[in-house]
């Protein structure tokens, strides 16, 4: 794995980088690239609806700074300025990225209580620990407060920034992967890790020494048939951001841990579902008939993908007696139900969209 810029450059290149590129994380620049990939998407979509007459300029305040050309002096007076919602992009950006960490945080401690209330300023503090769905409903309220404030059409916002939200998704899950950060799945046991962090097929000699790191976790058998690349299967993250797992034989620095099992690569099979998902999205986002139906088919298509995903993910699981649901797959089904009715049954009169 490549938790900084020092390891991904010595990767590339083959020779030693300098340490101060360590500064730079992985994980912060594919972060960085799905915020701007998605303000550069939904500036094209909201433009669209502009010229479709969808939405309409609102009042703004700005302040102004004026220099004083005899005394130099600066004044700041306050002018309201009509503009078009994709010139309030940064804000809307801005706003949805800090709503969407806040409640990624929110609802990880929920999913992680024992450990939150064990250290609640660590958790909520920490780099890791982020769940996706928290953050996706908490800047979706945040965007509709705002919304209302300047009075834009809230259905219309949705709907420009549903393939947006998708393909920074899958942006973002490269991130995941490329620094390790443990948003992986579940063990594979099919492979082991060695001493020296390659992986090998396991044996059945090896059954004992697997299930002392199995015994109280979900695992999986499954060798990657003959022409499937092994590391679709299963990978050990080594050198991986989190420090998790044994340690790798002769290796020195500061990222020198690897898995000790084979984990599935749940993190590659997302970020490419995402961005085909995202490419499907954006090739028909002309043909719907009825605001709010790309954001139902985001909602449809999002669920599908995570509730699949969740099936070799790791992910605490509640108790519900006979079913034992981990918190992705509840929020899946409720976002593949509201899609679905927003895609078969929201079609309000008067409200068709231009064709």
């Amino acid at each position: 794995m490549y938790p900084d810029f020092q390891y991904l450059l010595e990767a590339l290149f083959g020779i030693p980088m300098p340490a101060w590129l360590g500064i730079f994380k992985t994980f912060g620049f594919f972060m960085a690239l799905a915020f701007i990939a998605a303000a550069r998407v939904t500036t094209l979509e909201l433009k669209r609806k502009e010229k479709q007459g969808l939405m309409q300029p609102v009042l703004k305040n700005i302040k102004e700074k004026k220099k004083d050309p005899e005394t130099g002096a600066t004044t700041t007076t306050e002018k309201q300025v009509y503009m078009y919602p994709h010139q309030l992009i940064t804000e809307i950006v801005f706003g949805a990225a800090i709503g969407g960490i806040i409640g990624a945080k929110i609802f990880n401690a929920f999913e992680t209580w024992s450990d939150f209330i064990q250290d609640p300023i660590g958790s909520l503090f920490s780099r890791s620990g982020l769940t996706f769905y928290g953050g996706f409903i908490v800047a979706t309220i945040v965007l509709y407060y705002y919304t209302r404030k300047y009075k834009i059409k809230f259905k219309h916002l949705c709907d420009a920034t549903a393939p947006a939200i998708m393909l920074a998704y899958g942006l973002g899950r490269l991130g995941c992967q490329f620094s390790g950060d443990g948003d992986w799945g579940i063990y594979n046991t099919a492979y082991i890790t060695q001493a020296d962090g390659a992986l090998r097929l396991s044996t059945p000699a090896d059954a004992q020494y697997i299930n002392s790191i199995t015994a109280n976790t979900q695992s999986s058998y499954y060798v990657a048939p003959a022409g499937m690349p092994r590391w679709l299967a299963g990978m050990n993250y080594p050198h991986n951001v989190g420090y998790e797992g044994m340690p790798i034989a002769g290796c020195e620095g500061e990222y020198c841990r690897v898995l000790p099992i084979a984990v599935f690569p749940t993190p590659v099979y997302e970020a490419v579902a995402a961005i085909l998902l995202f490419g499907f999205m954006w090739s028909i986002r002309k043909k719907f008939r009825y605001p709010l139906q790309m954001f139902g088919l985001y909602l449809v298509l999002a669920g599908v993908e995570r509730f699949l995903v969740e099936l070799v993910r790791v992910n605490y699981k509640y108790d519900w007696g006979f079913v034992h649901p981990s918190q992705a797959e509840i929020i899946s089904v409720v976002l593949f139900i509201a899609g679905t009715g927003l895609l078969l049954f929201y079609k309000p009169k008067g409200e068709k969209l231009p064709q």
